[in-house]
């Protein structure tokens, strides 16, 4: 730490101890330093100590263990890249082949990662629209919405990427009763192949981002440390007659997402 160094001395100490962390000088899974030694070696309070320490918790660098102490979390988990390139990818797969569309999904898209290297998981119930819903999709309170839940896992990661709820008005998927069989799942070329099925062609694609704390079964599904936040979608999908068909509430840890959004903007004339 340099005398000249504006930042407060909690976050110099933390940034040291992140770039030791990161060479692999402290390494995964392994114990912190004591408080005392840290206190020792780098000449600050205790309290200082424990900032920086709950600093590198909410960059994700550090986990607490009840009654264990402080370890140096393992390698950052997989990085999932979210941008609006990925509806138009998936739109244009409606028409492409069986073969072709199981090849990737989505979450290959966002991540880069091969089918082979992910677990699937998918959950389908049917459920009474809540005034919520039934107002955005337009329909009746109570009318019948089928709710899907999925994830997926990295094979060599133990926490899921994400986590996702999809709501869709059950007299749509009921024209094609393969639609509401959870065994189909993955689907191949996913949800806009599957509204395809039924004469449906998207037109618009709304996402709502919201950063907030997690609940408490999304902390423990996600794996997620103390003090991180988590970024919340609600994307509302529309048909080219403007009807909502299908409203999906995503969920991403905020320590392993990166939300893209490049918006092309009109050119002046010369």
């Amino acid at each position: 730490m340099t005398d000249r160094d504006w930042r407060p001395r909690y976050i110099q100490l933390a940034e040291e101890l992140r770039q030791k962390i990161e060479s692999g000088a402290l390494r995964p899974d392994t114990p912190m330093p004591s408080e005392a030694d840290l206190a020792d070696s780098s000449g600050l309070s205790r309290t200082s100590v424990r900032n920086a320490i709950r600093q590198l918790r909410e960059w994700g660098l550090v986990r607490a263990e009840q009654g264990r102490g402080t370890f140096i979390r393992a390698a950052r988990k997989r990085v999932v890249r979210k941008n609006t390139d990925r509806y138009q990818w998936e739109k244009n797969r409606v028409h492409e082949t069986e073969k072709e569309r199981r090849s990737a999904g989505g979450t290959e898209f966002d991540t880069g990662l091969a089918v082979g290297n992910l677990r699937f998981y998918a959950e389908y119930r049917v459920i009474e629209a809540p005034e919520e819903l039934a107002e955005l999709f337009g329909i009746s309170k109570g009318a019948k919405l089928l709710q899907r839940d999925y994830h997926t896992t990295a094979q060599a990661e133990e926490a899921p990427l994400g986590m996702s709820r999809s709501y869709i008005p059950h007299d749509i998927v009921a024209q094609n009763p393969a639609l509401l069989d959870q065994a189909n799942e993955p689907w191949p070329g996913g949800t806009q192949h599957q509204l395809f099925t039924v004469g449906i062609e998207l037109d618009s694609i709304t996402d709502h981002l919201t950063a907030r704390p997690p609940l408490p079964h999304e902390a423990e599904l996600l794996g997620i440390e103390s003090g991180v936040s988590v970024i919340a979608i609600r994307k509302v999908s529309k048909d080219t007659a403007g009807r909502v068909v299908e409203i999906a509430d995503a969920v991403y840890a905020g320590d392993r997402a990166e939300m893209v959004y490049e918006i092309m903007l009109e050119r002046w004339n010369p």
